[in-house]
């Protein structure tokens, strides 16, 4: 399955997602950027309120694509214990990355919501949507905090997942729908016509808008 582009993506997970729709206790949260796009479709098609959940993944020093952890909302951090040993970082060092992407966890926040809290998920049905999964570590921290923070059922949502990744999940969350899990699985963006980067402007836009049809709805 190619996707035309992340909206696409997202109108394709709605169709697998409606024993959620209409239902009074759902939440969409997505990890932006990339999920944005998607859980904004996700969202529309249910009817349910929509939110960003932000996840910082903590870069390694020298190789910051190589993930030793990732911090979400709520200060929630899981740790990588084995890059972390393989390479021997030390603790002042992760807890400086750690409170660098802490800030910039927080600045991203107040950038895409503005004024509006945060979606209570407390006793709620969480979908957590991305624009795929290939590691799942900001997946990862992301469920681990939305436990803390006493969501009901957490279910994770992605139009495309590495076989494996999408498996693991199952034994981590109350339930997984992979819109597709090809083999062999090398990057998310492969299953992607269009994969350009979602802007902040179009992260603050997709918000507000869902914010604005949350209050026809309610109206």
């Amino acid at each position: 399955m190619l996707f035309e582009d992340r909206f696409d993506a997202g109108r394709v997970m709605a169709s697998k997602l409606g024993e959620f729709s209409g239902r009074n206790d759902v939440v969409v949260l997505a990890l932006p950027r990339g999920g944005v796009p998607v859980g904004y479709e996700v969202a529309q098609a249910l009817r349910a309120p929509f939110d960003v959940f932000v996840v910082r993944k903590l870069g390694t020093p020298g190789q910051e694509e190589l993930a030793m952890g990732a911090l979400a909302s709520g200060g929630v951090t899981v740790l990588n214990r084995e890059v972390i040993q393989a390479l021997g970082i030390p603790r002042q060092t992760i807890n400086a990355v750690v409170a660098r992407e802490e800030r910039e966890l927080e600045r991203r926040e107040r950038e895409y919501r503005g004024q509006r809290p945060a979606a209570s998920v407390r006793g709620r049905t969480a979908i957590v949507v991305d624009d795929g999964l290939a590691t799942g570590s900001s997946m990862r921290v992301a469920a681990k905090a939305l436990r803390k923070e006493a969501a009901a059922e957490i279910v994770v949502a992605v139009p495309v997942a590495s076989p494996s990744t999408c498996s693991a999940f199952e034994l981590e969350v109350d339930k997984v729908v992979c819109a597709t899990t090809p083999e062999p699985f090398s990057a998310v963006g492969q299953w992607y016509r269009n994969f350009s980067q979602t802007t902040d402007e179009e992260v603050r836009d997709l918000l507000a808008r869902s914010a604005s049809a949350s209050v026809l709805r309610a109206a």
